[in-house]
């Protein structure tokens, strides 16, 4: 087992900023992906016994907006928007912060994302919060929880994990008008996959015959989520740009017979 460093939050108030850090095991384009993408965001951001995110919108780019949904432990819902001021993926993210728990009071938020390809410095400023000496602490203990969520999302304290990794196609007809280049490429992800199963990395592969539409899932077993998109990058589906993304899910449990 693994021991994880704890997040440092601190309060500026007399400058107005909050500035906090954590250490993550897995790679900045990971730690992007899970602060941007909305499937991921709303599987980490929240606890039952704080608040839960429960819908997540980002347009990446520039200028883009960025919306969010969430309902408190005690019911009650709240929101949060923005734009983005900066995308340098998967080093910088800027974005403007208003909040209606906060009254609806413009702010602004920086990551900062330093690696390797096995560890990341994520490093937080949410700044303009002057003369706002109670936001502002409150902001400082809010985002120590929430930059702790995050890194037990991508390294869960565990020597082995299990992991579902649901594979979307590029289009929701894409099993039945591959084209021959298509075929090809399937037949190079099936010949990933089958070495992936004989390795016992894969616990099992397959596609899932959805009536909106066949997608791929594969079971495996990973140190954590990391070291799990490292298999999906590798993909050759992925790596041919075609349009292809995984999901990736952690169980808890691995149920098998003998």
């Amino acid at each position: 087992m693994h021991t994880k460093a704890s997040v440092q939050s601190v309060a500026d108030t007399a400058r107005g900023i909050v500035l906090a850090t954590v250490e993550i095991a897995a790679r900045p384009e990971h730690v992007f992906r899970a602060l941007t993408e909305p499937d991921q965001v709303v599987r980490w951001w929240g606890s039952d016994e704080a608040y839960r995110m429960t819908n997540w919108e980002m347009d990446i780019g520039v200028g883009g907006h960025w919306r969010s949904e969430g309902r408190n432990a005690d019911g009650t819902s709240f929101r949060a928007s923005g734009k983005l001021r900066r995308v340098d993926r998967p080093t910088a993210l800027s974005m403007s912060w208003m909040s209606d728990w906060d009254g609806g009071q413009a702010s602004v938020v920086h990551y900062a994302l330093e690696g390797t390809t096995r560890t990341t410095r994520l490093t937080l400023c949410h700044e303009e919060l002057v003369d706002r000496p109670d936001a502002c602490r409150a902001y400082a203990e809010g985002w120590r929880l929430v930059l702790g969520w995050l890194q037990q999302y991508l390294a869960p304290q565990s020597t082995e994990a299990f992991f579902l990794l649901r594979l979307n196609p590029p289009r929701p007809n894409f099993s039945e008008d591959m084209s021959s280049e298509e075929v090809a490429l399937m037949k190079l992800h099936f010949g990933y996959w089958a070495t992936l199963l004989q390795a016992g990395t894969a616990i099992a592969y397959g596609p899932v015959a959805d009536p909106g539409g066949t997608w791929g899932v594969a079971i495996v077993r990973a140190a954590e989520m990391d070291a799990a998109w490292v298999l999906t990058d590798q993909d050759p589906v992925i790596r041919s740009g075609r349009g292809f993304r995984y999901e990736i899910f952690a169980m808890p449990q691995l149920m098998r017979g003998e």
